[in-house]
């Protein structure tokens, strides 16, 4: 959801500034009137009840809903409800497709795009087939990406990893994790003082992500004490375990009080709270591969153990270029604490995991995915 979300705000601040160029040109050929240039049309199709729907409302994207379901892992018995639902989700989809006319499809994953590249590729829509632009976040894809790849004309990759489990026969291309524009727009003294940051003392930020992480929330509460005495922590719990969070805010010494900084979730802000971290603490998922080498920040990182491999192998990508430290989730307890004052303690070893995870990074990510998909709608005609 934010990789579309951050190419999508890139092609429209572009397309506003091609628009307004090409229209200040124009208008100043032989005294004519600019013509207005066609602008940029979005929709965003996502599953029915999907959580993307009020974020991507909040952000002023038409959004419409289609039936999905996943089939790779689910017993028997859901099957055949789950192909009826995909069924359905493309009977719908040709239906929108028929009414916005499409040039071009942005696949970011997840079975809901499935019904739609399917729709895409029956005949009878009685308009061009829409060119399609697959993004892979995770280094190694689920079914469903590999499922959109055979409907994709290009396909972008975050990590030279990733080719392997895609055919050459179709046009890979390594652009790195599109990031949201406004992340480095930070200055420091800005973003400490925004997060009531002293800078006296290193940072730790613990990412719970929107709906929390709760083994690590606990396993986190159970030795702040400990941690509190010789750093500042930043920790967005998640708005699921925030009272429990909030409850032992309250508990603290006041000294310690001071030195923690408690939020159920960070939009606007994460960039200030990763610009001021020496060391992060989160689950594995795709942003790690992207956020994190943007601002160089060194990671603990706690693969989610009850979902596919994914994390897993996010997780050991990064720490086997020597930029962040795997812990597995039922060792949090016991791991925790000794991990994050050991790298806290040892600036030396940090300043080796922050370069090592700078040289991951691609900034121009995401208006390298925007040009990829401009250059397909213009092949479109």
């Amino acid at each position: 959801m934010y990789p579309a979300l951050a190419v999508l705000k890139a092609l429209t601040l572009n397309d506003r500034a091609r628009t307004e160029s090409d229209a200040e040109f124009n208008g100043d050929r032989e005294g004519q009137a600019a013509p207005v240039p066609h602008p940029l049309e979005v929709l965003w199709v996502g599953g029915i009840g999907g959580m993307e729907v009020d974020l991507v409302r909040r952000e002023g994207v038409p959004f419409e809903a289609i039936p999905a379901a996943g089939v790779h892992g689910v017993g028997w018995r859901a099957l055949p409800r789950n192909l009826w639902q995909i069924l359905h989700g493309v009977y719908f989809a040709r239906q929108i497709i028929r009414r916005f006319q499409p040039e071009v499809f942005f696949f970011t994953g997840g079975f809901v795009a499935v019904p739609l590249a399917l729709a895409g590729r029956l005949p009878g829509l009685g308009i061009p087939r829409p060119a399609s632009l697959l993004y892979v976040p995770d280094i190694e894809p689920g079914l469903a990406l590999k499922t959109l790849a055979h409907f994709s004309d290009r396909i972008a990759l975050t990590a030279e990893e990733s080719m392997r489990y895609f055919s050459s026969k179709v046009e890979r291309i390594i652009t790195g994790y599109p990031t949201r524009h406004n992340l480095k727009s930070w200055e420091l003294d800005q973003a400490r003082q925004t997060l009531g940051i002293s800078g006296e003392f290193p940072v730790l930020l613990v990412m719970g992500g929107s709906k929390g992480a709760r083994s690590i929330n606990r396993a986190l509460l159970a030795v702040l004490p400990t941690l509190l005495a010789e750093m500042e922590i930043v920790h967005i719990s998640g708005h699921l375990d925030w009272q429990e969070v909030d409850a032992r805010r309250a508990e603290l010494a006041l000294e310690l009080r001071s030195h923690y900084h408690a939020y159920p979730y960070l939009h606007a802000e994460i960039g200030a709270a990763l610009l001021v971290a020496d060391l992060v603490v989160s689950r594995a998922g795709a942003s790690i591969l992207g956020e994190y080498p943007l601002f160089g920040v060194p990671a603990i990182v706690v693969p989610y153990p009850h979902a596919w491999r994914y994390q897993v192998v996010n997780a050991r990508y990064l720490e086997a270029r020597g930029a962040a430290v795997v812990l597995q989730d039922e060792a949090l307890h016991s791991e925790l604490a000794p991990a994050i004052l050991d790298l806290l303690r040892d600036s030396t070893r940090r300043e080796k995991m922050r370069l090592a995870m700078r040289s991951l990074s691609h900034p121009e990510a995401t208006a390298i995915i925007g040009n990829l998909l401009w250059d397909l709608a213009a092949q479109r005609g």
